[in-house]
């Protein structure tokens, strides 16, 4: 256990490997618990969350999730979050721990006399279930078929006796649900689900784990990847950035830093001799510093050393060989293509699954 956002937050149950390949071969349940949720409400809900966010959130139907970012004036990342559209009077944003309050009171400075605005994250717990079985432990204690819920939609259930929220997607890459309830009876899913997935090899899965499923995948984390000196375009999430739109915070300055150019990238690493980078290690290029390790680890899938970071552009192009500063010595890697790990569909469920065009960056 360790402290994290206020939060006494599992880093691993029975070991970092363990818990990643099972969550690629079978599947993990992960508490997330400590996310916050922001409910935005009324009839003008839409209007106030069409300037908040850069997405376009009047494409969203019912029962639809959307990932988007909060901006602020200059065109940095307040948060990367995902907006659940319950109907046209009902939002939620689901936002990262660390910036729950921080986000909280901007909503509220900014649309606050527009809709009503409410923090419930003390009155939600969420847990996720990742993994490829997934669906075969969930489906036994739920009553709607969750073949029919597509990514990056969402109904209401019951696991057991347990009114829920269930959406299908994840943090890992692999299919799966995300599954908010009422605080108190989180535990009482918890336990449903562990023991519907007893016989499908399912392990209690802690961030330690999430965290290198996630890089694998090649996902920014916020505080590693995003922060509010670091704007989307650089950070490679053009395409949840809707231009068109009328207006949107921080809008004018992604459009003046498109217009001018994107002076540094994050970019995909391959480390091609034996090191393991980390978040703040100098990456050079002959000697000159030209950017930064945002997140790094030593793949259990791929069994090599991967990382992410923020170079200069020139320096941005596929295969370029480059040096990374590992306790005060050069090591070489190359930059590589995003996501690092590719899924292959193994069975008819999975192949299914995949049609949907919103999951084919997920697979090869």
């Amino acid at each position: 256990m360790a402290p994290f956002a206020g939060w006494n937050m599992p880093i691993q149950f029975t070991g970092v490997i363990e818990e990643h390949n099972t969550v690629r071969n079978q599947c993990g349940l992960f508490d997330v618990s400590h996310m916050g949720e922001i409910e935005i409400r009324g009839s003008n809900a839409l209007e106030a969350i069409q300037l908040l966010t850069t997405n376009d959130a009047s494409k969203l139907t019912n029962w639809q999730a959307q990932y988007t970012i909060f901006c602020n004036p200059n065109g940095g990342i307040i948060d990367d979050v995902t907006l659940y559209k319950f109907n046209e009077e009902r939002y939620m944003f689901c936002v990262n721990a660390s910036n729950t309050g921080k986000v909280y009171n901007w909503i509220k400075e900014q649309v606050g006399s527009t809709a009503e605005v409410k923090d419930i994250s003390k009155l939600i717990g969420q847990i996720a279930l990742q993994g490829p079985l997934s669906l075969e432990v969930l489906q036994p204690i739920i009553n709607k078929n969750l073949a029919d819920l597509r990514y990056y939609r969402f109904h209401e259930d019951s696991i057991g006796t347990t009114q829920s929220i269930i959406s299908r997607m994840g943090y890992t890459g692999e299919d799966g649900f995300e599954i908010f309830t009422q605080a108190d009876k989180i535990k009482n899913v918890w336990q449903e689900i562990m023991s519907s997935g007893k016989n499908f090899g399912i392990l209690a899965s802690g961030l330690a784990s999430r965290d290198t499923l996630r890089l694998e995948m090649g996902y920014p984390l916020y505080g590693h990847e995003l922060n509010e000196k670091t704007t989307p375009l650089e950070a490679g999430l053009d395409r949840f950035v809707k231009l068109d739109k009328l207006t949107f915070i921080g809008k004018t300055a992604l459009e003046k830093k498109k217009e001018e150019g994107i002076k540094k990238r994050l970019v995909g690493l391959e480390m091609l001799e034996p090191g393991i980078p980390r978040q703040g290690y100098h990456i050079k290029k002959n000697g000159i510093v030209i950017g930064n390790i945002t997140s790094g680890t030593f793949s259990p899938t791929l069994k090599k050393s991967i990382a992410m970071g923020y170079i200069e552009t020139p320096f941005s192009s596929l295969d370029t060989e480059l040096d990374i500063m590992i306790r005060k010595r050069l090591v070489k890697g190359r930059v590589v293509t995003m996501p690092f790990y590719k899924k292959t569909a193994t069975n008819k469920e999975e192949q299914a699954y995949i049609k949907d065009e919103s999951l084919k960056r997920l697979f090869s």
